[in-house]
């Protein structure tokens, strides 16, 4: 029988997954008549009112939230993190007159944009470090040619999760502030890393001049960014939303998302961290598997199976048709042939679950 098309699968997939009702990666997700009914309940709850193309006294609040866990002086609602960090590359080439940036070679920016630093601005990204670990001071201090400013990663997502220890954070920081250079955190799930640090936002946000931050991954608002840094970064930085067409006539209802679970979930992080050491620690003793980190460094691993990725994919489409068990998300092949990984985000779902009830399901993706 000839293969269903690639779009006709993923579809069957989709629904695979929705009709699950146990969903191992990531928080529960609501439908979106669930969600418009929360929201709108909080919004009743609060007095929330609509802003006017970014003003209004909700957003202000929540800009102001963000900007204080972080220590710094400003924040600025996005409609997508995409814009939040090509705004803040403009702003430092501006600043240094270089049109150049150091970045890891799995960011976001170089993976997953379409070269948009490229085709807007002419900017050169140049890839600093070892894809396989995060950017330490060893790897700045090896650039020779000038830099606008070095973007990093934390938690670096394509590597598992991982992030430098706190020293060699800081010897990154004090690098670069000897040769007056700019650091940008991508922390597109900078929530995730306080746990494994067990330190403030604002000390781990502290030495970068600029901070960009996610308010769906790991929050759960439906989209949005905030970006954060002195005062007059932001000003500036307002004033390139605008011209990039981010000052939408109403964000309320993307930061009304956002704001009303934000610190139930901040507040989840520390378990949802302790969860995946105690999940890593059983899924390492499967045959057949291999995790990245050996060790996690924030409630995202990857899984590493020895076994081809449609087999996989096909394993847990069985057990999601049978049990309603929606076990992993997406199966790609490895560069090691005959290897397929997934990621593994934990969530309120495997807060609630014990090694004895999710260990199984692995071992059978694993084909034990």
């Amino acid at each position: 029988m000839p293969a269903a098309p690639a779009g006709t699968l993923a579809v069957h997939r989709q629904r695979l997954r929705l009709d699950c009702p146990v969903v191992f990666p990531g928080f529960r997700t609501l439908t979106p008549a669930e969600e418009f009914r929360a929201v709108a309940d909080w919004c009743d709850a609060n007095g929330v009112t609509h802003d006017q193309y970014g003003q209004g006294d909700l957003l202000t609040a929540f800009e102001g939230t963000v900007a204080g866990l972080l220590g710094k002086e400003a924040a600025a609602f996005m409609p997508s993190g995409v814009m939040a960090q090509l705004i803040a590359m403009r702003l430092w080439t501006e600043v240094s007159g270089v049109p150049r940036f150091g970045m890891p070679h799995t960011s976001h920016l170089a993976l997953h944009e379409e070269e948009a630093y490229q085709a807007l601005f002419n900017f050169h990204g140049v890839p600093v470090g070892d894809r396989r670990r995060p950017i330490l001071a060893r790897d700045l201090a090896a650039v020779s040619q000038p830099l606008a400013c070095l973007l990093v990663e934390l938690p670096l997502r394509e590597i598992g999760g991982q992030l430098p220890d706190w020293d060699e954070l800081q010897a990154l920081k004090e690098l670069a502030r000897s040769r007056q250079l700019p650091l940008h955190m991508d922390g597109a799930r900078l929530w995730e890393s306080r746990a494994y640090y067990g330190r403030s936002y604002a000390e781990i946000a502290a030495g970068f001049a600029s901070v960009y931050v996610s308010v769906y991954k790991g929050i759960g608002g439906v989209a949005g960014a905030v970006l954060a840094g002195g005062a007059d970064f932001i000003a500036n930085a307002r004033l390139w939303q605008r011209r990039l067409g981010g000052t939408l006539v109403r964000q309320s209802p993307m930061v009304a998302t956002a704001a009303m679970r934000f610190e139930t979930r901040l507040a989840q992080m520390d378990a949802c961290y302790r969860r995946t050491l105690d999940l890593a620690a059983g899924l390492g003793g499967i045959p057949g598997i291999r995790l990245n980190p050996a060790v996690p460094q924030t409630n995202m691993l990857h899984i590493f199976f020895d076994r081809p990725a449609e087999m996989v994919a096909e394993t847990r489409d069985a057990i999601a048709g049978d049990e309603g068990r929606w076990v992993a998300g997406e199966i790609r092949s490895t560069d090691v042939p005959g290897w397929s990984v997934t990621e593994l985000y934990v969530g309120d779902t495997l807060l609630g679950l014990d090694n004895a009830q999710v260990l199984p399901y692995f071992a059978r993706l694993a084909g034990v």
